[in-house]
């Protein structure tokens, strides 16, 4: 995810691009000069509005697994290394994102503040340091949970979470690139996420994992469309064919509504067995407004407005059918 601010900028110098006109002209090579970095820097390279994204599926995967385990048998270590696993995973493609976009060229022509790598605020080597640093917290808290567990086979699992992480923009054919980037965050931030935090947790999957899974995962997949909505015109001058860029602009508002409203037919079935379930709907209430903004805004700041709308949308949504589950 790339979400990112309003101000349209100048293309800024930076690493070696991937455009190899760019990588012979000394006007690229910003990694050799690049400044230091501050504190507020690297945390806004760690895009933060991007973390509700991987709490949401945790808390229902927990949710999920209360419902399935026996009375009284809960995992809350388990819960928060699988929490550590996420939120490792997903602050390293962040990092990883700044890194490849950057020396590609593609944060030449983007909208909003400037990335680390791409706005020469740090050298590239750093930043590609500090996503292969998060990568491997998720590693280690990952194999912790496979020990604590004794599913082997987790490992696999693991190392096909971190080289999707990876290859969304990284590798010589990105699959971000190619449209395929709803797709890998369905899987991963949807199903893997919620079902894989319930299975280390009772060692099962129930109906509520599944369900919740796609649920959640249709959200994450509405904040990926809005942001690549907001930036159709500079990923098209990049080369980047996101799946935004091949539907285009009225295909992508579309595209947003569907992800984004369909969750909540998952949340009303749950209202049904759940008393609390009903809470859920009530996310409705940020969820309308940011369809409506979609539909009908037109500029960067509407877009981006959208997009935050719907990162806490996530979080609500997830926090709140994972307690109609828990309680």
């Amino acid at each position: 995810m790339n979400p990112a601010g309003s101000s349209k900028e100048a293309p800024k110098t930076h690493g070696k691009s991937g455009n190899p006109a760019k990588r012979n002209n000394p006007a690229y090579r910003g990694h050799n000069t690049a400044k230091s970095a501050s504190a507020g820097d690297w945390i806004s390279g760690a895009r933060l509005r991007t973390l509700p994204l991987a709490i949401a599926p945790v808390a229902l995967g927990t949710g999920a697994a209360i419902v399935a385990s026996d009375p009284g048998v809960y995992h809350p270590v388990r819960a928060l290394l699988a929490l550590i696993v996420a939120l490792c995973l997903q602050i390293g493609v962040n990092y990883a994102n700044d890194y490849s976009d950057g020396i590609r060229g593609t944060d030449d022509f983007r909208i909003g503040p400037a990335r680390l790598t791409g706005g020469g605020a740090a050298k590239p080597r750093t930043v590609l340091a500090v996503a292969l640093a998060f990568f491997a917290l998720a590693a280690l808290a990952g194999l912790t949970l496979v020990v604590l567990t004794q599913y082997w086979w987790l490992l696999l699992v693991g190392v096909v979470a971190i080289g999707a992480a990876w290859l969304y923009t990284g590798g010589k054919r990105p699959y971000g690139y190619f449209g395929l980037g709803e797709l890998f965050v369905f899987v991963f931030f949807g199903l893997v996420a919620t079902m894989g935090t319930t299975y280390v947790q009772v060692g099962r999957i129930n109906t509520e994992s599944w369900l919740s899974g796609i649920g959640i995962g249709l959200i994450a997949c509405a904040v990926l469309m809005v942001n690549n909505l907001r930036d159709i015109e500079t990923d098209t001058a990049a080369g980047k064919r996101t799946l935004a860029v091949r539907i285009g602009a009225t295909g992508s508002r579309v595209a947003f509504c569907v992800f984004l409203l369909v969750p909540f037919l998952i949340a009303g079935f749950f209202a049904l067995f759940y008393p609390l379930g009903f809470l859920s709907l009530f996310v409705l209430l940020i969820a309308l407004p940011a369809c409506l903004i979609t539909v009908t805004g037109r500029t960067a700041a509407e877009l981006i407005l959208s997009l935050k709308l719907t990162s806490i949308a996530a979080l609500a949504y997830g926090v709140l059918l994972a307690l109609a589950f828990a309680l």
